[in-house]
């Protein structure tokens, strides 16, 4: 059994939301190309006030993004014009949250899918289709190009890219249901300069149809392991100050599969319907070794001490709308080990401690979770109820 749902936290929708401040109400239109001013039901004053702390949060994240990205975040203000922040969802408390706690669950298989259940339709149909705007586009450059004046260790390397999902009911008597991850091709250059963007919401499509939603985004399918010690316990990293992405928060290990692994560097069109099986299945398969790949570089734990991931889902954090594929993961060995073996890890540096923590602990760390993890958090807690907590 498994699920697609549409679970939001602080929601984000791009359609008209009406919402309650203390002792107010208003409604919001999210801005849109057409639509570039928000319309609020609210005094000159209680206005400002909201749009200032938008404003703060935005900051205050693109700045926990990029490190010292102050002049980066100005830069790119001033030459582009800027959307105001959409605050749909948010009350005048929770806009002092963290703006990238919020989530999306686009799917949920609490039972959990070994890869035999996982297909891949991997095809250009999936890839980025560039925005109208060329303005829009030419800043893609800009900020990729600001980037590795600022970090000269970027590398422009190739990712999948997620264009969706089919689901499939199976008719047989055990009715084991599978899913078809729909994937085609990115890359890194494209994921600072859209989804990373200061500009990151411009590049957004109004629409109830997820995959027209972002199909101006980069969106490559990052990945995520849920991993159980035999001391029945979760593993949580904590990132380093140096990561490109969320410095100091709390994760689980993961990163992304590389289609350089199966050796896909760009899309071949004549291949016949054999040959895309095979490199489809070839796809598939490193999704699940990819994560494995991940688990050890980051925590230094040897491959043969984990169990076959499960996939449980796909979380998306609404700010940058950002999707990551989760799995459920046991490791045989007991924490003392696993903490000798981290201070060896290959991407130790990319994390600066590791913890191991009860349910109940990672329900408060996950507050100090990126939100596409809040959501992998979410996805475990389905996962066990589903499972009565017997894994």
């Amino acid at each position: 059994m498994f699920f697609c749902v549409t679970s939001k936290v602080h929601s984000s929708s791009p359609f008209d939301t009406s919402f309650d401040v203390p002792s107010m109400k208003f409604l919001l239109r999210r801005p849109t190309c057409s639509t570039p001013s928000m319309m609020f039901l609210l005094s000159a004053d209680q206005n400002l006030l909201i749009e200032k702390k938008a404003k703060r949060a935005r900051e205050l994240y693109f700045l926990g993004l990029f490190g010292n990205g102050r002049s980066l975040f100005h830069r790119i203000k001033s030459r582009y014009a800027l959307k105001k922040m959409t605050t749909a969802g948010m009350s005048e408390s929770t806009m002092e949250m963290d703006p990238g706690a919020a989530f999306t669950l686009l799917l949920s298989c609490p039972d959990g899918l070994p890869r035999s259940r996982v297909y891949v339709d991997f095809g250009i149909s999936y890839d980025r289709i560039p925005h109208p705007d060329t303005k829009l586009e030419e800043s893609i450059n800009e900020i990729w190009t600001l980037q590795t004046e600022k970090n000269q260790s970027l590398y422009n390397g190739k990712k999948f890219r997620y264009g969706g999902h089919t689901l499939h009911h199976a008719d047989d008597a055990d009715n084991k249901s599978s899913v078809c991850l729909h994937l085609g091709l990115t890359d890194y250059r494209t994921f600072v300069g859209t989804n990373l963007s200061p500009l990151w919401e411009n590049f957004l499509v109004p629409s109830k149809d997820d995959s027209i939603y972002c199909q101006h985004s980069a969106s490559p399918l990052g990945n995520g392991a849920i991993v159980k010690t035999a001391d029945k316990r979760v593993l949580v990293l904590q990132r380093s100050l140096n990561v490109g992405e969320f410095p100091g928060y709390f994760v689980f290990p993961g990163g992304h599969s590389e289609p350089e692994e199966v050796g896909v560097l760009f899309h071949q069109m004549n291949k016949n319907s054999t040959e895309q099986e095979a490199l489809n299945d070839k796809i598939s398969q490193e999704m699940f070794e990819g994560i494995i790949r991940e688990v050890v570089e980051e925590i230094g734990v040897p491959a043969e001490s984990l169990s076959d991931p499960i996939f449980i889902g796909i979380s998306r954090r609404n700010l940058n709308v950002r999707p990551t594929a989760f799995f459920f993961v046991n490791c045989s060995l007991k924490l003392d080990e696993i903490q000798q073996l981290y201070s060896r890890a290959q991407d130790g540096y990319e994390s600066t401690q590791l913890f191991d923590v009860s349910m109940e602990e990672l329900l408060k760390m996950s507050e100090r979770m990126p939100g596409c993890h809040r959501g992998g958090y979410a996805l475990y807690e389905l996962m066990m109820k589903a499972n009565h907590g017997d894994l």
